[in-house]
């Protein structure tokens, strides 16, 4: 599958105008603020992100921890670095990720860091 096959969970971190940008794009969106979840653990939301086969995109690199290091099951993960700089920022970042054509593995995190105009992507695969 390709990132724009999958449904999304958003992070209270990620600005409401990417959230419409993403659902703009398409993308079926469950956004963190918008459904009375801010404040809940990164446990709970990467449970909740892998309940529903959604991927969670933010810029906290703590989801990353819990799914690498503590192997907490998860679907997907996109961690946006550098973070909450500006929206429009983020989103060309997500613009950058959508015009790849990466297969990504059945569980994985991506990495996206912007510097200047340059954007790297860098994919984890952690299938067992």
């Amino acid at each position: 599958m390709k990132f724009s096959d999958y449904p999304l969970l958003t992070d209270e971190n990620i600005d409401p105008a990417v959230v419409g940008f993403l659902r703009q794009a398409g993308f079926d969106v469950l956004d963190v603020s918008e459904e009375s979840l801010i404040g809940s653990s990164d446990r709970h939301l990467i449970q909740l992100a892998m309940s529903q086969g959604r991927v969670v995109v933010t810029h906290d690199s703590d989801f990353g921890t819990l799914v690498v290091k503590h192997h907490s099951p998860v679907t997907g993960i996109v961690y946006l670095r550098p973070g909450h700089i500006d929206s429009q920022f983020t989103i060309e970042s997500i613009q950058a990720l959508m015009s790849q054509t990466i297969e990504l593995p059945s569980r994985f995190v991506i990495v996206v860091k912007r510097t200047g105009d340059h954007v790297t992507i860098r994919v984890r695969d952690l299938s067992p």
